[in-house]
C-alpha cells in the first residue's frame, strides 16, 4: 500500500508513542524525515535517532524519545502543511508557536530549519509541523 503522507505518519507515529510512555519508536527511513529529526534533536524534543539499513535495502530510522520527570517533552506535535493543503509563508510572516515556547519546522530553499533559524536568514518556506 503507498503512503501519501510519510512526514504525516512519522509524526503520528512519534504521538502515539509519546502517548504510550515508549522510549523508543521506529519508522522507514528518508531523508526529509532525517532533516526533520535532525531539528528535533538540536531543539531539544527528542534525545537521538539512528538509521538501519537492512540487507533488502530498505532502511529504519529508531527515534529516541526524551522525558523530563516522567513527561514527555513533545507535549503536541501537528502536521501543518498537507499534501492536500500545502501551507507556505513569507520570511517577514512565520508564525510563532505558543508565543514563542514552541517551534516550527520549515522546508525552505536553505535546507529543513526552525521558525528562528529561518527568521534569522530571511528565508521563507513550507510550515512542515509545529511542535510544543
Amino acid at each position: 500500500m503507498s503512503m501519501n503522507d510519510p512526514l504525516g505518519d512519522m509524526l503520528t507515529r512519534i504521538r502515539n508513542a509519546v502517548g504510550r510512555k515508549k522510549s523508543k519508536v521506529s519508522t522507514p527511513a528518508s531523508k526529509l524525515r532525517a532533516r526533520v529529526l535532525e531539528v528535533l534533536k538540536s531543539e531539544g524534543y527528542i534525545r537521538d535517532y539512528s538509521q538501519t539499513d537492512f540487507d533488502n535495502g530498505k532502511s529504519e530510522i529508531e527515534i529516541e524519545l526524551k522525558y523530563f520527570d516522567g513527561v514527555p517533552v513533545i507535549r503536541e506535535i501537528a502536521r501543518v502543511s498537507k499534501p492536500g493543503r500545502r501551507v507556505y509563508v513569507a520570511a517577514k510572516s512565520i508564525p510563532q508557536v505558543a508565543n514563542g515556547l514552541g517551534i516550527s519546522i520549515l522546508s525552505t530553499p536553505k535546507g529543513v530549519m526552525a521558525d528562528h533559524e529561518a527568521r534569522e536568514q530571511n528565508v521563507g518556506g513550507e510550515i512542515l509541523c509545529q511542535i510544543f
